[in-house]
């Protein structure tokens, strides 16, 4: 369940950052292909941003499945 709430944390960053560039492009068209760019640039480092809490949380699930406390790091 933990992975699936990280993911969809990730998914919603993600359309957030397609929105905001998709705004962006269209309030100001002479600069859409540099708006783009740095909306896939953002859309990258949320998808980067979010390998570490993916991995914590399959982590919890794998153990809670088998049974044994999961570590907590904070």
């Amino acid at each position: 369940m933990r992975v699936l709430i990280e993911v969809v944390h990730i998914v919603i960053g993600l359309v957030a950052a397609a929105l905001i560039s998709a705004a962006a492009a269209w309030s100001y068209p002479r600069a859409t292909g540099d708006i783009w760019l740095v909306g896939y640039a953002c859309m990258i480092a949320v998808v980067l941003m979010g390998i570490g809490p993916v991995r914590k949380a399959f982590a919890a699930d794998k153990a809670k499945l088998a049974g044994t406390e999961p570590r907590v790091d904070g």
